[in-house]
C-alpha cells in the first residue's frame, strides 16, 4: 500500500508510555536532533491517536528536517501486535488492547507506521548505537516497576512467532531455594516469576519485611554503601537472583551483551555483583557474556523505535 521514500535521511520514534508519550527526530548518523514529551491520555484510545499525530508532525516541522526526505516512523509499546489478529495484546496501557494500533496511525499518518514492543526497542537502540553496539545477539534487560526484556540480533529486532520472544519476567525464578516456594503472587496468575523478584517494588518489599522499614530501591542502595548490614544482604540477595535469572537467560541465548534498563540499571554494584555471582548457573567451561549499563538511559525506548527501520527498509543510511 505504502511505498518509502528511496533514501529517506531522518527517522522519527514514538515511546508510547502508560503516563507519557515521547518523540525523537534523529538524523542520518542517529545524532538527536528534536525531543518532545506530552502526557498520555490514559484511557482514551482516539486521544491517544491524535496525540501521536500531533507529534509526528511536529518531528516532521523541525528545523532539522527541512528539506529533508519524508522520515520513517517507529513506535514502541507497552505490549506487542498479536500475530494471529494483528491486534494489541499483553499492554498495561488496557485501551490499547484489542486495537489495530498500527493500522490506525497509518491511517492517520498517511504512510507505514512500525510497531515493536518497547523492551524490543530499548535492545534495538543499545544494539545500534548503544553499550552493545557491533555486537551480533543483545539482550535487553528492563529492572523497574516491572521485568521486562527484548532481544536484538544483528540490530534487528527478534519478535517470535508469538511475540513474546525475550519476555522472561513471567518466568519463574530458577533454582529457587526451599524458602523461596512457591513465590509471591504475579499479577498474571502464577506465582514466582522473574518480576515477582526482581522489580524495584519486589526489592523494597523484601527489604521491608526483613526490616519494617520502607524505603526505595535508591535509598536501600545508599544505606548499604553507608554500611546498613540489612540493605547490605538485601542487594547480595537481590544480586544472587538476578544471577540465576540472568544465567537461565544465557543458557537459552548465549548473548554477547546484556544491557540493564529502567529504574534499578542506576546501581552500579549489579555491573561488578552479578557476573560474580552466575558462573554456577551457566553451562560453559568460561562466560564471556558482558553486563553492561545502557548507554542512551531512559532514551533507549525511544530511540530503538526510530531505528525499526533499517537502511534496507528505507532508513537512514
Amino acid at each position: 500500500m505504502f511505498k518509502p521514500s528511496q533514501k529517506p535521511l531522518f527517522r522519527i520514534g514514538i515511546d508510547l508510555g502508560g503516563t507519557k508519550i515521547e518523540a525523537v527526530l534523529l538524523g542520518p548518523d542517529g545524532r538527536l536532533l528534536a525531543r518532545e514529551r506530552v502526557a498520555t491520555p490514559r484511557g482514551d484510545y482516539d486521544g491517544t491517536l491524535a496525540a501521536v499525530a500531533r507529534l509526528v508532525e511536529s518531528m516532521k516541522a523541525a528545523p532539522a528536517a527541512a528539506g529533508a526526505a519524508p522520515p520513517t516512523v517507529g513506535v514502541a509499546i507497552p505490549g506487542a501486535l498479536s500475530p494471529a489478529t494483528g491486534l494489541v495484546k499483553n499492554a498495561n496501557s488496557t485501551w490499547l488492547i484489542g486495537r489495530p494500533l498500527d493500522c490506525d496511525l497509518e491511517a492517520r499518518l498517511g504512510q507505514p507506521v512500525r510497531l515493536a514492543n518497547d523492551a524490543n526497542c530499548f535492545a534495538v537502540s543499545e544494539a545500534v548505537d548503544g553499550a552493545g553496539m557491533g555486537a551480533t545477539v543483545v539482550f535487553g534487560v528492563i529492572l523497574g516497576t516491572g521485568v521486562g526484556g527484548g532481544i536484538a540480533i544483528d540490530g534487528r529486532p527478534l519478535r517470535g512467532a508469538n511475540a513474546i520472544a525475550g519476555e522472561w519476567g513471567h518466568n519463574p525464578l530458577p533454582a529457587p531455594r526451599p524458602e523461596e516456594r512457591p513465590g509471591p503472587g504475579c499479577y498474571c496468575g502464577r506465582r514466582g516469576c522473574v518480576e515477582t523478584w526482581l522489580s524495584g517494588p519486589a526489592l523494597e518489599a523484601q527489604y521491608q519485611a526483613a526490616t519494617g522499614r520502607l524505603r526505595t530501591a535508591t535509598e536501600i542502595a545508599e544505606a548499604a554503601r553507608a554500611g546498613e548490614e540489612a540493605a547490605e544482604q538485601a542487594l547480595v540477595l537481590y544480586e544472587e537472583r538476578l544471577a540465576r535469572a540472568l544465567g537461565h537467560v544465557i543458557n537459552l541465548l548465549d548473548p554477547d551483551v546484556i544491557v540493564l534498563g529502567g529504574g534499578l540499571s542506576g546501581l552500579a554494584r549489579l555491573y561488578r555483583g552479578v557476573p560474580e555471582r552466575w558462573a554456577p548457573y551457566i553451562f560453559s567451561d568460561r562466560v564471556d557474556t558482558r553486563l553492561l549499563p545502557p548507554k542512551h538511559g531512559d532514551a533507549s525506548g525511544v530511540r530503538g523505535a526510530a531505528w525499526l527501520w533499517s537502511d534496507a527498509e528505507g532508513g537512514a543510511p
